[in-house]
C-alpha cells in the first residue's frame, strides 16, 4: 500500500505540469488520482479502526475539495464559487480532523485560549499581506479560526501524550497549515512566482500523506 506514496507524488508532478502548460482537464484528473491516491492510503491504514474514521472521512473531504478547487481552471468565469465551495469542504474536513483530535487534549481551555490568540495574530499578519474582498476575508476567518484551533489539539496531544500516531498527525496538520498560508499568499498577494505555487502543492499533499499514514499507529 505505501506505493500510493509515490504514486501520488507522480500524479502531483503530472498536474503540476499539465496545469502549467494550460491543460484544465487533464490536469484537473491527475489532480484527482492524486487525492485518491492519499484516502486510499488512510482507508488501507487504517484498517475499519472505528476512532480513525473522523480522519479517513478528513482525508475524503479533502479529496471532494481539491477537485472543487480545480474546477477553477475549468470553469474560470466561476472561479470565486468554487473557491468558496471547495474552501467550505476543507473546512468541513478540519472539523473531521478536530473531532479526532479533541477528545484527547487534556486543557482544552487553555487549547482555545492559545487557538484564539494564534488565529488573531495570524489573521493581523495575513489580512495585511493580501487583497480580498470582505466575503472571502470573512471566510478566512472562520476557516483560520478553526483550522489553528485544529493546529493546537494535534501540538498539545504530542506534547502531553506523545506517540508515532500524534507526532504524524500534528506534522501532516501543520504542513496542510503552510500549504494554505502560501496558496493564500499566492492567489491574493505578493509571491506570484509559479515555484510558490508548486510549493504549496507539495507541501499539501506530503501534509495529507502524513495524515495518512499517520492512522497505521493509530
Amino acid at each position: 500500500m505505501f506505493a500510493l506514496i509515490p504514486g501520488c507524488l507522480v500524479f502531483v508532478g503530472l498536474f503540476i505540469w499539465l496545469q502549467r502548460k494550460n491543460c484544465a482537464v487533464p490536469a484537473l484528473f491527475m489532480k484527482g488520482l492524486a487525492s485518491l491516491c492519499f484516502v486510499t492510503l488512510g482507508i488501507l491504514c487504517n484498517a475499519g479502526a472505528e476512532s480513525g474514521k473522523p480522519i479517513v472521512l478528513g482525508l475524503i473531504l479533502g479529496c471532494i475539495a481539491d477537485v472543487l478547487l480545480g474546477l477553477r481552471s475549468v470553469f474560470v468565469k466561476r472561479n470565486k464559487a468554487f473557491f468558496l465551495a471547495g474552501g467550505v469542504v476543507f473546512l468541513c474536513g478540519h472539523f473531521a480532523y478536530l473531532a479526532s483530535a479533541w477528545p484527547r487534549v487534556e486543557n482544552k481551555a487553555l487549547c482555545v485560549l492559545a487557538g484564539g490568540l494564534l488565529t488573531a495574530l495570524l489573521l493581523f499578519w495575513l489580512y495585511g499581506k493580501i487583497t480580498a474582498d470582505r466575503a472571502l476575508k470573512a471566510f478566512g476567518a472562520v476557516y483560520f479560526g478553526v483550522f489553528v484551533l485544529l493546529c493546537c489539539a494535534a501540538v498539545s496531544n504530542e506534547v502531553t501524550a506523545p506517540s508515532d500516531f500524534t507526532l504524524l498527525f500534528a506534522s501532516g496538520i501543520l504542513l496542510f497549515l503552510c500549504s494554505d498560508l502560501i496558496l493564500n499568499l499566492h492567489s491574493f498577494g505578493p509571491l506570484k512566482d509559479f515555484r510558490f505555487r508548486v510549493l504549496y502543492r507539495c507541501l499539501y499533499y506530503i501534509g495529507q500523506l502524513t495524515i495518512a499514514v499517520s492512522l497505521l499507529f493509530l
